[in-house]
C-alpha cells in the first residue's frame, strides 16, 4: 500500500511539473501583458473621417521620440496606450536621447514596446542596420523593430530621391540584417507619397505601419494590407506632455493578443 501511495505521489508531482511547464509557455504572453486598455484620447486637430474612423478599432498606442520629454507611462497606459514604438536611431551616427528613458518607462508600465530607425538616404543600409543593432537590445517581449522610410526634403544634409528599385534594395538589406540578429522580420513605417513613389508594395513578406491622417488607409493605399495605422500627429493623451502620434492596430483584442504572441521577441 505504501508503495502504491508513493507511486501515486510521484505521478502527481510529474503531472504538476508538466502543467507548470505548459503554464510557463503561456506566461510569455500572459493576460496581464495583453490586456487592452480602452482609449481615453483627444485630438487638438481632429479629422472628420470620411471612411472607417480610428475609434472603430479597439487597440490604440503611440509612437514617440525626443520631442516627448515627459511621459507618465502608468497614466498613459491606464488611458489606453497599449503599445509604443520608440525612436532609437537615425542614419549611422545619431541616437535618440530619450530612447533609453522611454524604453525603460514603457516596460515598467506594462506597455508593449518596439524600437524604430529613421532611414538616412545618404548612408548605406548595412551601416545603418549595424548602428541600430548596436543601440537596441535584443529584449524578450519586445515588438518587431521598425524601419521608418520617408522622403526628407527639409533635411539639412540629405535630400536625394533615389529610384524605387534602389530604395527597395536598400530596405531589403536593412530588413535582412535585422531579421538575422533579432530573429524576426522587422516592419516598415512609411507615408503615402513614399509608398507610391517607390512602390514599396513590391517588397515581399513585409508588414506595414502606414500613415494616413485624412482617411482610412484602405483607400489611400489602394487596399494594401497594414498592421498599424498612424492616424494623427496631434493626439492628446493623459500622461504625455504635448502632442503625440497615435496609432491603431488593425484587428480585434484577440487578434492583438495573437499577434503579440507570434511577433514579439
Amino acid at each position: 500500500m505504501q508503495s502504491i501511495r508513493f507511486l501515486s505521489l510521484v505521478l502527481l508531482c510529474l503531472t504538476l511539473v508538466a502543467c507548470g511547464a505548459r503554464s510557463g509557455r503561456v506566461d510569455a504572453t500572459s493576460p496581464d501583458e495583453i490586456t487592452v486598455m480602452s482609449a481615453n484620447f483627444a485630438d487638438s486637430d481632429p479629422t472628420d473621417w470620411p471612411g472607417r474612423s480610428p475609434d472603430r478599432y479597439p487597440v490604440h498606442g503611440i509612437d514617440l521620440s525626443r520631442f516627448q520629454t515627459s511621459v507618465d507611462w502608468r497614466e498613459a497606459r491606464a488611458n489606453g496606450v497599449n503599445f509604443a514604438f520608440i525612436k532609437a536611431t537615425e542614419g549611422g551616427d545619431l541616437v535618440d536621447p530619450m530612447f533609453d528613458a522611454h524604453w525603460r518607462g514603457a516596460a515598467a508600465a506594462g506597455v508593449k514596446r518596439g524600437a524604430y530607425h529613421f532611414f538616412y538616404h545618404c548612408r548605406p543600409a548595412a551601416e545603418q542596420a549595424r548602428w541600430f543593432i548596436k543601440h537596441v537590445p535584443r529584449t524578450p517581449g519586445a515588438l518587431p523593430p521598425v524601419l521608418d522610410m520617408e522622403w526628407t526634403p527639409t533635411s539639412p544634409t540629405c535630400t536625394i530621391r533615389r529610384d524605387g528599385a534602389t530604395i527597395r534594395e536598400e530596405a531589403q538589406i536593412f530588413l535582412d540584417i535585422l531579421e538575422r540578429h533579432y530573429g524576426q522580420r522587422p516592419m516598415i513605417y512609411t507615408t503615402v507619397d513614399f509608398f507610391d513613389d517607390t512602390e514599396l508594395w513590391r517588397l515581399k513578406g513585409v508588414e506595414f505601419w502606414l500613415r494616413s491622417v485624412a482617411d482610412h488607409p484602405h483607400g489611400v493605399y489602394d487596399g494594401n494590407a497594414w498592421s498599424f495605422w498612424q492616424y494623427t500627429s496631434t493626439g492628446v493623451i493623459p500622461g504625455v506632455a504635448g502632442s503625440v502620434d497615435i496609432n491603431v492596430f488593425a484587428g480585434s483584442r484577440q487578434a492583438w493578443a495573437d499577434w503579440v504572441a507570434q511577433r514579439s521577441l
